[in-house]
Protein backbone atom coordinates (compact mmCIF):
# COMPACT_ATOMS: atom_id res chain seq x y z
CA UNK A 1 0.00 0.00 0.00
CA UNK A 2 1.39 3.40 -0.77
CA UNK A 3 0.50 6.14 1.18
CA UNK A 4 -0.01 9.83 0.56
CA UNK A 5 3.54 10.50 1.57
CA UNK A 6 6.38 8.69 -0.14
CA UNK A 7 8.24 9.98 3.00
CA UNK A 8 6.11 7.69 5.44
CA UNK A 9 6.35 4.87 2.21
CA UNK A 10 9.84 5.30 2.46
CA UNK A 11 10.47 4.74 6.36
CA UNK A 12 8.40 1.84 6.32
CA UNK A 13 10.75 -0.03 3.78
CA UNK A 14 13.62 1.13 6.07
CA UNK A 15 12.58 -0.93 8.87
CA UNK A 16 11.19 -3.11 7.23
CA UNK A 17 14.48 -4.26 6.44
CA UNK A 18 15.59 -5.03 9.59
CA UNK A 19 16.39 -8.13 10.40
CA UNK A 20 12.38 -9.96 12.22
CA UNK A 21 10.82 -6.82 11.66
CA UNK A 22 7.50 -7.18 9.35
CA UNK A 23 5.60 -4.49 7.76
CA UNK A 24 3.08 -4.16 10.38
CA UNK A 25 6.04 -3.70 12.64
CA UNK A 26 7.86 -1.17 10.88
CA UNK A 27 4.37 0.60 10.17
CA UNK A 28 3.50 0.93 13.58
CA UNK A 29 7.22 2.25 14.43
CA UNK A 30 6.97 5.17 11.33
CA UNK A 31 4.19 6.37 13.28
CA UNK A 32 5.60 6.12 16.54
CA UNK A 33 7.93 8.36 15.55
CA UNK A 34 5.54 10.93 13.69
CA UNK A 35 4.02 11.02 17.67
CA UNK A 36 7.38 12.04 18.39
CA UNK A 37 9.01 15.28 19.13
CA UNK A 38 11.34 16.82 16.85
CA UNK A 39 14.00 16.30 20.03
CA UNK A 40 13.56 12.70 20.13
CA UNK A 41 13.63 11.95 15.99
CA UNK A 42 16.53 14.14 15.69
CA UNK A 43 18.43 12.21 19.04
CA UNK A 44 17.83 8.88 17.42
CA UNK A 45 18.65 9.53 14.30
CA UNK A 46 22.34 11.53 15.66
CA UNK A 47 22.45 7.93 18.05
CA UNK A 48 22.15 5.89 14.89
CA UNK A 49 24.98 7.63 12.78
CA UNK A 50 27.42 7.26 16.07
CA UNK A 51 26.66 4.06 16.10
CA UNK A 52 28.30 3.83 12.66
CA UNK A 53 30.84 6.27 12.89
CA UNK A 54 32.22 5.31 16.49
CA UNK A 55 31.50 1.34 16.69
CA UNK A 56 34.52 -0.79 15.22
CA UNK A 57 35.74 -4.42 15.26
CA UNK A 58 38.58 -4.88 18.49
CA UNK A 59 41.67 -5.45 17.01
CA UNK A 60 42.57 -8.88 19.39
CA UNK A 61 38.88 -10.41 19.65
CA UNK A 62 36.66 -8.93 16.58
CA UNK A 63 34.24 -8.35 19.18
CA UNK A 64 32.11 -4.45 18.32
CA UNK A 65 33.86 -1.93 20.80
CA UNK A 66 34.29 1.88 20.39
CA UNK A 67 37.22 1.76 21.91
CA UNK A 68 40.43 -0.73 20.59
CA UNK A 69 41.31 -2.80 22.49
CA UNK A 70 37.62 -3.61 23.94
CA UNK A 71 37.06 -3.36 27.41
CA UNK A 72 37.40 -7.53 27.77
CA UNK A 73 40.25 -7.86 26.38
CA UNK A 74 42.23 -4.93 28.18
CA UNK A 75 40.68 -5.93 31.78
CA UNK A 76 43.75 -7.25 33.70
CA UNK A 77 40.24 -9.11 35.96
CA UNK A 78 39.68 -11.44 32.97
CA UNK A 79 41.74 -15.15 32.64
CA UNK A 80 43.73 -14.29 29.12
CA UNK A 81 44.70 -17.74 29.51
CA UNK A 82 41.12 -19.08 28.13
CA UNK A 83 39.29 -18.15 24.84
CA UNK A 84 35.94 -18.38 24.20
CA UNK A 85 35.18 -18.73 20.14
CA UNK A 86 32.35 -17.55 18.99
CA UNK A 87 30.58 -17.36 15.58
CA UNK A 88 28.54 -13.46 15.64
CA UNK A 89 29.07 -10.35 18.43
CA UNK A 90 25.55 -11.12 19.62
CA UNK A 91 26.68 -14.48 21.48
CA UNK A 92 29.60 -12.74 23.27
CA UNK A 93 26.49 -10.74 24.63
CA UNK A 94 24.73 -13.97 25.48
CA UNK A 95 27.99 -15.43 27.64
CA UNK A 96 28.25 -12.25 29.30
CA UNK A 97 24.63 -12.21 30.48
CA UNK A 98 25.25 -15.76 32.33
CA UNK A 99 28.12 -13.77 34.53
CA UNK A 100 30.18 -17.46 34.62
CA UNK A 101 32.38 -16.85 32.08
CA UNK A 102 35.68 -14.69 32.93
CA UNK A 103 37.95 -15.40 30.34
CA UNK A 104 38.39 -13.48 27.29
CA UNK A 105 36.52 -14.03 23.40
CA UNK A 106 37.26 -14.55 19.81
CA UNK A 107 34.53 -13.75 17.31
CA UNK A 108 35.07 -15.88 13.92
CA UNK A 109 32.43 -13.71 12.23
CA UNK A 110 30.48 -16.48 10.71
CA UNK A 111 31.26 -20.41 9.78
CA UNK A 112 32.66 -22.52 6.91
CA UNK A 113 29.68 -23.09 4.95
CA UNK A 114 31.40 -25.12 1.42
CA UNK A 115 27.60 -24.99 0.00
CA UNK A 116 27.83 -21.39 0.08
CA UNK A 117 31.26 -20.91 -0.68
CA UNK A 118 32.45 -19.72 2.41
CA UNK A 119 35.78 -21.28 3.69
CA UNK A 120 38.13 -21.39 6.77
CA UNK A 121 39.64 -18.20 4.52
CA UNK A 122 36.65 -16.35 4.94
CA UNK A 123 36.62 -16.30 8.84
CA UNK A 124 38.68 -14.90 11.23
CA UNK A 125 40.70 -18.55 12.15
CA UNK A 126 43.86 -17.11 10.95
CA UNK A 127 43.20 -14.76 13.61
CA UNK A 128 42.68 -16.66 16.70
CA UNK A 129 45.74 -18.84 15.91
CA UNK A 130 47.68 -15.77 15.79
CA UNK A 131 46.97 -14.84 19.55
CA UNK A 132 47.39 -18.61 21.45
CA UNK A 133 50.64 -17.71 23.26
CA UNK A 134 49.51 -18.19 26.60
CA UNK A 135 46.36 -19.70 25.78
CA UNK A 136 45.88 -23.07 27.76
CA UNK A 137 42.26 -23.78 26.45
CA UNK A 138 40.08 -22.83 24.02
CA UNK A 139 36.28 -23.23 24.53
CA UNK A 140 34.70 -23.78 21.06
CA UNK A 141 30.82 -22.07 21.95
CA UNK A 142 29.67 -22.46 18.07
CA UNK A 143 25.75 -23.20 17.53
CA UNK A 144 24.80 -26.63 17.01
CA UNK A 145 24.62 -26.45 13.41
CA UNK A 146 25.79 -28.45 10.37
CA UNK A 147 27.80 -25.27 9.39
CA UNK A 148 29.15 -24.74 13.18
CA UNK A 149 30.33 -28.89 13.49
CA UNK A 150 32.38 -28.23 10.30
CA UNK A 151 33.91 -25.35 11.99
CA UNK A 152 34.59 -26.67 15.57
CA UNK A 153 35.40 -30.10 14.18
CA UNK A 154 37.82 -27.93 12.04
CA UNK A 155 39.31 -25.37 14.54
CA UNK A 156 39.70 -28.58 17.15
CA UNK A 157 41.83 -30.57 14.85
CA UNK A 158 44.44 -27.33 13.95
CA UNK A 159 44.45 -26.93 18.06
CA UNK A 160 45.50 -30.02 18.60
CA UNK A 161 47.74 -30.33 16.84
CA UNK A 162 49.30 -26.95 18.97
CA UNK A 163 48.84 -28.70 22.11
CA UNK A 164 46.03 -26.82 23.16
CA UNK A 165 43.61 -27.67 25.51
CA UNK A 166 40.54 -27.73 23.41
CA UNK A 167 36.21 -27.94 24.83
CA UNK A 168 33.24 -27.32 23.87
CA UNK A 169 29.91 -26.29 25.21
CA UNK A 170 27.69 -28.38 26.27
CA UNK A 171 24.41 -28.82 24.63
CA UNK A 172 21.14 -30.48 25.21
CA UNK A 173 17.90 -31.01 26.44
CA UNK A 174 16.68 -27.35 27.50
CA UNK A 175 15.43 -26.41 30.90
CA UNK A 176 11.41 -26.78 31.06
CA UNK A 177 11.12 -28.66 28.11
CA UNK A 178 9.63 -32.17 27.40
CA UNK A 179 11.75 -34.99 26.15
CA UNK A 180 8.30 -36.37 24.38
CA UNK A 181 8.65 -32.94 22.16
CA UNK A 182 12.63 -32.75 22.10
CA UNK A 183 14.21 -33.88 18.48
CA UNK A 184 16.49 -36.98 18.36
CA UNK A 185 19.45 -35.42 17.60
CA UNK A 186 19.33 -32.91 20.46
CA UNK A 187 18.29 -36.47 23.41
CA UNK A 188 21.97 -38.14 21.40
CA UNK A 189 23.74 -34.80 21.53
CA UNK A 190 22.25 -34.71 25.37
CA UNK A 191 23.18 -37.95 26.23
CA UNK A 192 26.73 -37.52 25.13
CA UNK A 193 27.11 -34.06 27.13
CA UNK A 194 26.16 -36.30 30.05
CA UNK A 195 27.67 -34.96 33.76
CA UNK A 196 27.84 -37.01 36.82
CA UNK A 197 25.71 -35.55 39.79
Amino acid sequence: MVYTSATIEKSIEMFASLPSIGRKTAQRMTFHLLRQPTEFVSKFASTLIELKQNVMFCSVCFNYTDTDPCTICSSHKRDHSLICVVEEPNDVVVIEKTHDFYGIYHVLHGVMNPLEGITNNDIKIKELITRLEGVNEVILALNPTVEGELTTHYIAKILKQLDIKVTRIASGVPMGSSLEFTDEATISRALESRIAI
